[in-house]
């Protein structure tokens, strides 16, 4: 959500902002920007659209200058539109800005500068911020530096912001809360972004600003960092572990299709080192000195959205089945409001893709000031959720570039797996030989989904008889009722498709009214849980007329005679099957999506990383 891109140094600024707005764009935009200085002016150069955009408009532009700020952004406070993308000017036009985030005061703010004689071109928030920081610094006749932190502590909201000043070719002032900045350190050069992707190309060295820290960015200086209650910081380099090609297409036609390709090995890089490879034990370093506190837990609250929030309710299934533990899956954005009842002894568990997520953050700091333990699950090393939890577990899923979660979803259910088994084994509620068995099968689960992929040909046939309808429908019963639902978000996410997950027996309660000729049902029914139960519903449907795509075990047979198009698995265990089960629903929405001419890695409206509410 929103891309911010800098750069500080001895080189044109131009193509390097440019090509990590590019980097960006898979975060989801609307409009994009671009603001460069050579001498004492700042040129602002924005376009409604795509980076393509605003590299044709600026073709015929000046676009000099050793200094820059570049922005995608995703509409908030009004409409995509040229007045309204970053970046944005003060009224003076000195002071140039971007910003990730909501300022949820800038109507107060923007009534009170209107007073004091300032007029606003444009309908954004950041306009209100931009003007407040050059009022603040003429009023108080003080450094920039200084000017944004006065300004941060009149500010309500969250923000990653950027501001460049006229004539000062040497340095920028960056400050977060709440959404993401990282700054890249080269030799008299900086850059700056919301993520490392944009800055892995330059230098591995990287400083994660945290909330309510304000950075000076000067080239010629080391790089200097306040708390907005002016508390001096000393920086802390960490080295990227990416790589470029990770973020790369890799002669895939979209990063989707690549990400989906790429589980195999992801989900054996999250189990890697993990399993004891001698006494099979399973070892989660990060959860170590909390092993007690998870075992004598009264309860674990998960909190997430959108995908995170399917793989925890597969968590829920694994640790109430395997490890006994009640398990409450929440919608982060729903907890944080209403009032929930939180006590010291329970585990609250944040389940984040990017570690970003503006919801879920605010929920894990609900439960931190109510003596909750909290826990993170995420991808992005040194993220907010990451920083902010007593401990966690990375998955070690890679960049995911696709706005549609792919691989971050197997690696977060991989992780739960792991946790699930670890606590059941430390309280005694699993026998030693299902123990071994399902350590043994998720040893075979990278090499089970590799097979799952094989069947890309004959997903992609079914794909071509679904492209044009209007409505599907997804059905699964316990461990891969989740995935039914994640199928059906897949379906919705990048073909734009109405689809709706259900388990599978809830569908006479309603869901069954819709069942005709024209209705595409996407079942799951492969040989474990309640099998016979499924195949009834399975009966249910064909007796109505509806279109079946099932997803079976190898070799099944039942199942096959009565749909129209079967999708075989490896057999495995109940409580491991969402691993492959949602493999090709993934590669199922891909290629509908594909063929409906959508835009697959950077569907509409949606953002990779959601910062604000």
């Amino acid at each position: 959500m929103c891309g911010i891109v800098g750069y500080v140094g001895d080189k044109n600024a131009y193509p390097i902002i440019i090509k990590g707005l590019q980097r960006l764009e898979y975060r989801g935009y609307d409009s994009a920007g671009i603001a460069l200085s050579e001498g004492e002016e700042i040129t602002i150069l924005k376009q409604k659209g795509k980076v393509s955009d605003l590299e044709d408009y600026s073709s015929d532009k000046n676009i000099k200058g050793t200094i820059g700020i570049g922005h995608t952004r995703w509409a908030t406070h009004g409409v995509p539109n040229q007045k309204n993308a970053h970046p944005h000017s003060s009224e003076d036009n000195k002071l140039a800005i971007i910003h990730n985030g909501i300022i949820e005061n800038y109507d107060s703010i923007k009534r009170m500068l209107s007073n004091k004689g300032h007029t606003f071109i444009s309908d954004t928030d950041t306009e209100v911020l931009i003007h407040l920081i050059e009022e603040i610094k003429n009023h108080e006749n003080c450094s920039l530096f200084e000017a944004v932190r006065l300004s941060l502590n009149e500010v309500i909201g969250a923000y990653a912001i950027v501001v460049m000043e006229q004539g000062n070719r040497n340095e920028f002032i960056a400050a977060r809360k709440g959404s993401p900045l990282v700054i890249g350190v080269g030799k008299e050069e900086y850059f700056i972004a919301s993520d490392a992707t944009p800055i892995i190309e330059y230098t591995r060295n990287v400083v994660y600003l945290e909330d309510g820290e304000i950075a000076r960015v000067n080239r010629k200086e080391e790089l200097e960092i306040k708390t907005i209650s002016n508390i001096r910081k000393n920086p802390y380099i960490h080295e990227l572990e990416m790589s470029l090609d990770s973020i790369e297409k890799g002669g895939y036609p979209h990063f989707m299709l690549k990400e989906i390709f790429e589980q195999p090995n992801s989900v054996l890089d999250t189990l890697r080192g993990r399993i004891d490879p001698e006494t099979k034990e399973v070892k989660l370093g990060g959860l170590m000195d909390y092993e007690k506190k998870l075992t004598n837990a009264n309860r674990i609250i998960i909190v997430a959205c959108g995908t995170s929030w399917h793989a925890g309710l597969i968590g829920e299934y694994l640790f109430e089945d395997l490890a006994r533990i009640p398990v409450e899956v929440e919608y982060a954005s729903e907890f944080r409001y209403r009032n929930p009842i939180i006590k010291e002894d329970d585990i609250v568990l944040a389940i984040s893709q990017s570690g970003e997520t503006a919801d879920t953050l605010a929920a894990l700091e609900l439960a931190k000031e109510k003596g909750a333990t909290i826990l993170g699950i995420c991808n992005v090393v040194g993220s907010s959720i990451a920083r902010l939890t007593d401990a966690g577990v990375y998955t070690h899923a890679g960049p995911e570039i696709g706005v549609a979660s792919t691989k971050a979803f197997t690696t977060q259910v991989a992780v739960l797996t792991l946790m699930a088994l670890k606590i059941a084994r430390l309280k005694g509620s699993i026998t030693t030989s299902d123990y071994h068995n399902m350590i043994a099968e998720l040893e075979l689960i990278s090499q089970q989904i590799s097979q799952v992929l094989e069947s890309e040909k004959i997903i992609e046939k079914i794909a071509e008889k679904f492209q044009n309808v209007q409505n599907f429908l997804y059905l699964g019963r316990g461990y891969n009722f989740p995935v039914a639902l994640e199928g059906a978000l897949k379906l919705k996410e990048i073909s734009y498709i109405h689809a709706e997950g259900y388990p599978a027996a809830e569908m006479k309660h309603g869901p069954i009214a819709l069942i005709d000729e024209e209705m595409p049902i996407v079942v799951i029914a492969t040989k474990t849980g309640n099998y016979e139960k499924v195949v009834s519903n399975i009966q249910e449907v064909k007796a109505r007329g509806g279109r079946l795509i099932a997803i079976v075990s190898k070799g099944d047979i039942t199942v096959k005679e009565i749909a129209d198009y079967t999708i075989e698995i490896p057999e495995c265990s109940e409580a491991l099957s969402p691993l492959l089960t949602n493999i090709p629903l993934q590669l199922l929405s891909y290629y509908i999506a594909v063929l409906r001419g959508c835009n697959v890695d950077q569907p509409r409206n949606l953002a990779k990383s959601v910062t604000v509410e």
